[in-house]
């Protein structure tokens, strides 16, 4: 059974708790996460599930190896494929001649080239992770069966992007007024970390929302939100399941840190945000192509 995407009402409190303040197991459970996923960034879905230390403990357990695995990284690859197909679509209007007419030199759009694919590879890592967690939360597991052989090298980008983020309080007014509006355009709760990653180039990453602006909530983009739900959740159910994670287990880990319902509210708060995140980003990904 694949969820319905639908915001919660009234939304659930969300407490990540933030990389500088892991420490001891938590801490090791994040940079192993990050090794697996090839990410230098924790996501806020699983900062945000790291609240819950019985669920977080128990799931990672139970999907590491999974997550490790060539039919992760494959459904991973297929997802964003399938997104960055779509999103053409949308028609992205090219950004790079408007930078260089803003002085920007083609190693500085390089470098923002680089950020944008180190979100668009590592969202699609965390999309399949959270449409599991959702999954198991609600009594589903994993379908597919067959072996789940550990993917040798590299499928994320160099990992030699400066990756700096600029926090509301480091921001000018003019970007702090861009964070405002992508708040209440999009519904969210938070900044994600990809917007704020994109904010070290305030000139840029405004000139971009600008652009993107007017398609959240058009029925276009709604669309390709909503095929990107039902592959996710399609992909994940297709998965193997190595470790023989059960739902019941992370169910009574749910139950043991906050009540399952709870957990639920948190989950399908991620799953509704995650593929309106990687459509956008997707979006401003395709901008930068042509020169």
């Amino acid at each position: 059974m694949i969820p319905e995407r639908f915001p919660p009402d009234p939304v659930p409190a969300i407490r990540p708790l933030p990389e500088y303040l892991a420490e001891g197991r938590t801490k090791a459970r994040y940079e192993d996460m990050k090794q697996v996923f090839q990410v230098p960034w924790m996501g806020v879905v699983t900062m945000a599930l790291a609240h819950y230390p019985t669920l977080f403990d128990t799931f990672w357990e139970g999907l590491r190896e999974l997550s490790a695995s060539v039919p992760f990284v494959e459904a991973s690859r297929g997802l964003r494929s399938r997104v960055e197909e779509e999103v053409a679509g949308l028609a992205p209007p090219p950004i790079a001649g408007r930078l260089r007419e803003a002085g920007y030199g083609p190693r500085e759009i390089d470098d923002i080239r680089a950020m944008v694919e180190v979100f668009s590879h590592g969202n699609h890592a965390y999309l399949p992770l959270i449409a599991l967690v959702a999954l198991l939360l609600e009594g589903e597991e994993p379908r597919g069966g067959g072996d789940a052989p550990p993917f040798v090298g590299r499928h994320g980008p160099a990992g030699d992007s400066p990756f700096v983020l600029m926090e509301y309080h480091h921001a000018d007014a003019p970007t702090r007024a861009v964070y405002d509006d992508i708040r209440a355009t999009l519904g969210l709760p938070f900044v994600n970390t990809d917007y704020r990653a994109f904010a070290r180039w305030p000139s840029w990453f405004a000139m971009a929302w600008r652009d993107l602006r007017p398609h959240p909530g058009s029925d276009p983009h709604e669309a390709i939100c909503r095929a990107v739900h039902d592959r996710a959740f399609a992909a994940a159910l297709a998965l193997p399941n190595p470790a023989g994670l059960r739902a019941v287990d992370l169910i009574q880990a749910a139950e043991t840190d906050a009540g399952i319902d709870e957990l639920r509210q948190v989950a399908r708060l991620f799953y509704w945000l995650i593929p309106g995140l990687v459509t956008n980003v997707a979006f401003i990904r395709h901008q930068l192509l042509a020169d």
